[in-house]
């Protein structure tokens, strides 16, 4: 690992670190070109986010250090790659983040780091960026990274200091682990770990405030959609995690020979199944779908051309069609081109008495609704 540059200003370190920091995500998959992980073009560490909670803000994302010891294969930090290496100072970040704070420019932090000799050490710095600012008064939004390996004192106090916590869980299944890293262990030092989080903000009063996220890698290891969703619908409906996001694997960051298994998949594919399993994930947490009603293919991934409402819907013709002024919501949530914005929409035009003759009726019609008129009567 290439040494730690020590001679660089605060806001030199933060443009490193904050781009190191773009593979740990804060917000959700975005629908429009150019949305995607969107920075502040000014400052490259401020970001605007959708929150576990729903909403939008403005935070402060960076890692704390971009060195570390871990060799995990997909990670352009890890212990064998060259990147640039520097750490800020927990004092150093706090000064910076209170002055971005009291400008008006943010309203919380979300911090992350590579592991700095060993977890709990690293652990040790990140809680104490969030102690000194418990200590300066800042009642706002805190988001902690939990490092794999963590120990249980170490997690309990990034839950005591913060409103979100997050352990990546980065595959699905011991078996694609193994094949991404051979420093940690897949049941200690992610599974546990995450399982702790869920009981002590679930189970105990004090931590019920706090909302608990994690991330797979896509692409990086031979998972299937059907891994990843299954693991996904357990997340939810065992742990109750908040929200699940989905960081797709870029080859050529990683090792090269990750880069020769996935030879005849291109970036351009793994970004679009990012996107479908962020559809499939809201399918399951929002519109009421089970882990087993998303439509697979054969090889139990999910399509790249369509995504898995439309095709759910292709595949049970007998559902349809849906009665707009009759059927209840969760019929309406299945047609394709109908959210639940739109859905609402329908029901308090019904509750007004009001008889809804055509889409122009709700409101003009877009591409998105337009999908809606094959499956509907009036």
């Amino acid at each position: 690992m290439q040494a730690i540059k020590k001679d660089l200003q605060i806001t030199e370190k933060l443009s490193i670190l904050s781009q190191d920091s773009q593979y740990d995500l804060a917000c959700a998959c975005a629908t429009q070109e150019n949305e995607h992980r969107k920075r502040s073009k000014e400052d490259k560490w401020v970001y605007p986010v959708t929150l576990p909670t729903g909403g939008t803000t403005f935070l402060f994302k960076t890692l704390l250090s971009n060195e570390c010891v871990n060799n995990c294969k997909y990670c352009p930090l890890r212990i064998a790659g060259t990147p640039q290496r520097c750490r800020l100072e927990p004092q150093e970040l706090v000064k910076t983040f209170l002055s971005y704070y009291h400008s008006g420019k943010i309203s919380g932090l979300f911090l992350s780091s590579g592991v700095m000799g060993t977890p709990d050490n690293t652990m040790e710095h990140i809680n104490r960026v969030a102690l000194l600012l418990r200590r300066a008064q800042f009642k706002g939004y805190v988001h902690l990274k939990v490092i794999p390996g963590a120990s249980d004192g170490a997690i309990r106090q990034s839950i005591a200091l913060a409103n979100a916590v997050s352990l990546n869980i980065e595959t699905a299944g011991e078996e694609n682990f193994k094949a991404l890293s051979t420093s940690k262990n897949y049941q200690k030092d992610i599974l546990r770990p995450i399982e702790l989080i869920s009981k002590l903000t679930h189970d105990d009063y004090r931590y019920k405030r706090v909302h608990q996220t994690t991330q797979f890698v896509v692409g990086a290891a031979q998972e299937t959609d059907k891994q990843i969703i299954d693991y996904s619908w357990n997340l939810y409906k065992k742990l109750k995690l908040s929200r699940i996001y989905f960081s797709a694997y870029q080859r050529g960051l990683g090792e090269p020979d990750l880069a020769a298994e996935f030879s005849d998949k291109s970036n351009a594919d793994i970004l679009t199944r990012e996107h479908r399993l962020y559809q499939a994930d809201w399918l399951m947490r929002k519109y009421g779908f089970r882990a087993e009603e998303i439509p697979l293919n054969s090889e139990g991934n999910l399509s790249l051309d369509t995504d898995p409402k439309e095709m759910w819907a292709r595949l049970n013709p007998d559902f349809f069609p849906v009665n707009i002024n009759k059927d209840e919501k969760n019929r309406l949530l299945r047609v394709p081109g109908i959210g639940q914005i739109m859905a609402e929409r329908i029901l308090e035009c019904r509750n007004q008495g009001l008889k809804i003759r055509s889409l122009d009726d709700i409101r003009k019609p877009n591409k998105i609704l337009e999908k809606a008129r094959d499956y509907i009567v009036f």
